[in-house]
């Protein structure tokens, strides 16, 4: 008596089957991990039979767990619970790996967000006294005229400290000296640095900016709109009997990296103080 059960199934039921495309079962004909039974020397049709049922779902269920089809291929040339075991440790290391970047990639856009949120509520042309903890920089120190884009020096510093992708959004300052500021004198600055965050890692060339308190004013504009800030922050100091004691730090918190509307743009000035003596 003839058997009723059907021993070829087309791709298109294959496919259906394993809940698959016929294009992803093309790719695992062509890749080599899923050979038809099969194939029509006249029409190029594919035929599976029951008999690869296993090796498919073996192949769902390893691809499921990311593992690259190089990996599966390596699998079944040498199908083993040693080389099954390897696989599955090496693609777990990756695994690991990979949640770690992303877990520092979440870490980096809720910080982002939170400062992009505090830069939009800004107060303005309001002086505050804040204190600042410890903060890690890595510094190019050059003379920068205030007119000088400021795009070289921070390829400059880039390069410099192998900071690659860390420069951007509200983390690049320059600063002012203290010789200068007391001299009123804001047109260049004598540094340039980007703040750096945990995730940045070591760049082998970073100097710290260390606790203190710190006067600082936010405003509309730029780098070159500072001077008059500077003015109002300084005749503070000297109203309340404090004292700057080292160099400013200017942050363009909205910049061109943000928006192409100049008037959104708002800058940070903080200079240390200290009571007079």
């Amino acid at each position: 008596m003839k058997s009723d059960r059907k021993e070829l199934f087309t791709i298109g039921e294959m496919g259906k089957l394993f809940d698959l495309s016929i294009r992803t079962l093309r790719y695992y004909d062509s890749v080599g991990i899923l050979k038809p039974e099969k194939t029509d020397p006249d029409t190029g049709y594919r035929y599976y039979s029951t008999k690869q049922f296993e090796r498919l779902n073996t192949i769902k269920y390893l691809r499921e767990l990311d593992m690259p089809v190089e990996r599966i291929r390596r699998f079944f040339e040498n199908k083993d619970t040693d080389t099954l075991m390897e696989l599955l440790v090496e693609q777990q290391k990756e695994t690991k790996l990979l949640q770690e970047r992303l877990e520092r990639i979440s870490r980096k856009l809720e910080r982002r967000i939170d400062q992009l949120s505090d830069a939009l509520s800004s107060r303005l042309d309001e002086i505050q006294i804040r204190h600042f903890p410890r903060r890690r920089a890595a510094v190019l120190k050059k003379d920068i005229s205030l007119e000088e884009d400021l795009e070289y020096p921070i390829r400059e510093l880039e390069r410099q400290n192998r900071l690659q992708a860390v420069m951007f959004l509200g983390k690049v300052g320059v600063a002012i000296s203290r010789e200068r500021l007391m001299n009123r004198d804001f047109r260049g600055f004598s540094k340039i640095l980007v703040l750096l965050e945990q995730e940045d890692g070591d760049t082998g060339g970073e100097e710290y900016l260390e606790e203190q308190d710190y006067v600082t004013i936010r405003y509309r504009g730029t780098h070159r709109n500072a001077g008059e800030y500077y003015e109002k922050l300084l005749s503070y100091l000297d109203e309340y009997g404090l004292e700057c004691c080292g160099d400013s730090l200017e942050i363009t918190l909205i910049d061109s990296g943000f928006t192409n509307d100049t008037e959104k743009y708002i800058t940070e000035i903080q200079i240390p103080i200290e009571k007079k003596t």
